[in-house]
């Protein structure tokens, strides 16, 4: 298996090809902005792209979704029934599949989207925007945030620390690294006032 990066201008996003080296077929993780560099690199190297990984639905990972099925026919996985008018295959947490020749793992992370999953290869982790190298996924509410660090604790954070996390944005970090010096699972001043109120209970 190796893994290859592009970085989309759209949305600073990035998005991952995972191909099996012995058979030529490939994934597809957040096809973002499927541009001509990107489809020439494809062809150069001659991969059959066959699946393509969703993690959610916002336009910057998935804009590029339709451009990309009317070269390849690939299987879209994703948490939703339909995505950019595409009928996908839906993935729920705790799935286990194989594609590619690659064994998959689904892992339901919401929080920063309802419909956020991260995708596990082998000892890698595909995870949209819910992490990335220091930060967690931005959320619009105090529990979405909180839900977030929950699920993202449960389910990334509880993995290998020698996991490598390929994120939707920044460049890749490890489970062990951000277990270290993610500041997005550091307590705010609030949190550590209420957690010594409850002492007192």
């Amino acid at each position: 298996m190796t893994v290859f990066f592009h970085y989309s201008l759209y949305g600073s996003s990035n998005v991952f090809l995972v191909a099996n080296d012995a058979t030529g077929e490939a994934i597809i993780v957040d096809p973002a902005d499927f541009n001509v560099n990107l489809l020439n690199f494809i062809e150069k190297k001659k991969f059959d792209i066959k699946t393509v990984f969703m993690t959610h639905n916002h336009p910057h990972h998935s804009k590029g979704l339709s451009t990309l099925l009317r070269i390849y026919s690939a299987k879209v996985f994703s948490s939703n029934a339909m995505l950019n008018e595409t009928p996908c295959s839906i993935v729920h947490d705790g799935d286990e599949f194989e594609t590619c020749g690659l064994s998959v793992n689904v892992l339901s992370v919401p929080g920063h989207s309802a419909d956020s999953v991260v995708y596990k290869v082998g000892k890698l982790l595909f995870t949209g925007d819910t992490i990335q190298a220091g930060l967690i996924g931005k959320t619009l509410s105090k529990y979405g945030h909180s839900l977030l660090k929950d699920q993202l604790s449960l389910k990334v954070l509880s993995q290998a620390e020698d996991c490598i996390i390929l994120p939707g944005h920044g460049p890749p970090t490890t489970v062990g690294a951000e277990k270290l010096f993610n500041i997005g699972f550091k307590k705010t001043k609030a949190e550590s006032r209420s957690d010594r109120y409850e002492l007192f209970l």
